[in-house]
């Protein structure tokens, strides 16, 4: 009886400990996971700071925000392409697409037409519609999202390619033309536009059923459906909103550079996707943030823009960035490394 005694209180005593030391190593763990990316933005401004101080003038940092504006515009959408497991392959066709068809739309050098704000309607309209194609042929055919976004991908340059003929329009509309430039009080135009959409992106992901289930959907689509709730309409929004943001954002970089080109979204889909993956949402879905994809955003502008101050070589910039990536994508995927028995 006194060992049997000595057993029973002997167990409660030892068990909490191991729980506690456990508990708290996932709970740092976990934090490091989520302050990683906005350390490491934080050290790379103050590296760079220290290297060159022309790096931390109000003019670089305007530059910095002025660059990051397109690309933080089109990673809101990925973010919840991705947070639901799947990926949208079509940015750069939608942009160049949407990008054609504004610049037709307004005053230009190639239509007679001049339907100033409505050509914005219409370019992001047709970034809207790819969305819609590329989320009914996932849900609706059960096909691959990369392989739909590629097609859609083909498809939309083809109708850019079409459109520009071999000769960019140009934009003569002087208000679009001083939106695209302009700033207000000190920031620019592009970067508004992109703060109002990672609010609203923010809002769609906290405060909405559409954000939760984002989630739940990524972290196990079967398992979403055996709850009921209606994974092919949250899946097609999601492939809606991406589209209708990089329409968004081939709107805006065309009115910044005053023409519509078959390039202008040439590279933004690759620093989407390593923007959303630097910034703690793998590419298997089910966590993340548009916030965190924000920050992926900008410790890319500020590695490059930095890289630049220190004279480093494009070549050597680009092995740095696909080193970042690839160092992001492991620790990313660190945790799961024991739930990924196939590696595709």
């Amino acid at each position: 009886m006194a060992n049997g005694k000595q057993a029973s209180i002997g167990r409660p005593h030892s068990q909490p400990i191991a729980t506690v030391d456990t508990f708290s190593f996932k709970a740092i763990a976990h934090k490091v996971r989520m302050c990683g990316p906005l350390i490491a933005l934080i050290l790379l401004c103050f590296s760079f700071g220290i290297a060159d101080t022309t790096f931390a003038t109000i003019e670089n940092l305007q530059t910095i925000v002025s660059r990051a504006s397109i690309p933080i515009i089109v990673a809101v959408g990925m973010t919840f392409i991705i947070i639901q497991g799947s990926i949208d392959l079509s940015i750069e066709g939608v942009m160049a697409a949407s990008s054609l068809t504004f610049a037709m739309a307004v005053l230009n050098s190639r239509t007679s037409l001049d339907l100033g704000f409505f050509g914005v309607v219409l370019g992001i309209a047709v970034g809207t519609l790819c969305g819609l194609v590329n989320g009914f042929v996932v849900t609706f055919f059960r096909v691959p999202s990369f392989m739909v976004t590629l097609g859609i991908w083909s498809v939309s340059m083809g109708i850019a390619m079409l459109l520009s003929g071999g000769q960019p329009p140009l934009i003569h509309d002087p208000m679009l033309r001083s939106f695209g430039l302009g700033q207000m009080l000190g920031i620019p135009n592009l970067a508004i536009v992109a703060i109002i959409c990672l609010v609203l992106g923010y809002i769609l992901q906290t405060y909405t059923r559409f954000g939760r289930y984002s989630f739940v959907i990524g972290g196990g689509e079967d398992l979403a459906r055996l709850s009921r709730i209606p994974v092919d309409r949250y899946k097609t929004m999601a492939f809606i909103l991406s589209g209708a943001l990089a329409g968004l954002a081939g709107v805006m970089e065309s009115a910044r550079i005053g023409l519509g080109h078959v390039d202008i979204g040439l590279g933004q889909m690759f620093a989407a996707i390593t923007a959303v993956v630097i910034g703690g949402t793998p590419l298997s879905g089910g966590r993340g943030g548009v916030l965190q994809s924000a920050v992926g955003v900008l410790i890319l502008v500020v590695l490059a823009n930095g890289m630049i101050f220190v004279g480093i070589s494009p070549y050597i910039q680009k092995s740095v960035q696909g080193a970042i990536i690839l160092c992001a994508m492991l620790i990313a995927s660190w945790h799961l490394r024991s739930r990924l028995r196939v590696v595709k």
